[in-house]
């Protein structure tokens, strides 16, 4: 099992910085992907980045050059700096990992992610 704890919502103004934590515990975390996906109200879930265990990053092209997803292995965590950020981003925040190390999925489909955190909700306002 892996637990994860997301933390660093909030509500911000369009334009302003922001970032979110996100803890992983339970198993080794070097190994296993890690993914930021977001729900807007009465929204699919829809990806935001992923970053592999290589520490390569996939983003959103919605969020491609404003924010960076990154992880600090030695304390098993996860970021996701989120900059210029817009009303269109308000959302609920999930950190997620896939079922296994080294899963060979597709990082953008919810589908690959069988740990989920329990969400922090950031709002934008204009």
């Amino acid at each position: 099992q892996v637990q994860l704890v997301e933390s660093g919502g909030g509500l911000v103004q369009a334009g302003a910085s922001l970032r979110l934590s996100c803890e992983a515990s339970g198993r080794l975390f070097s190994p296993y992907a890690m993914g930021w996906l977001r729900q807007a109200p009465g929204k699919e879930r829809e990806f935001v980045a992923h970053i592999r265990w290589s520490g390569t990053t996939y983003y959103a092209d919605s969020v491609k050059g404003r924010f960076t997803i990154s992880r600090d292995n030695a304390k098993n965590m996860v970021y996701l700096q989120m900059n210029s950020v817009k009303p269109e981003d308000t959302a609920v925040y999930y950190c997620a990992a896939p079922p296994r190390p080294r899963y060979s999925g597709d990082y953008n489909s919810e589908k690959s992610y069988d740990y989920w955190g329990q969400g922090t909700q950031v709002t934008v306002s204009s």
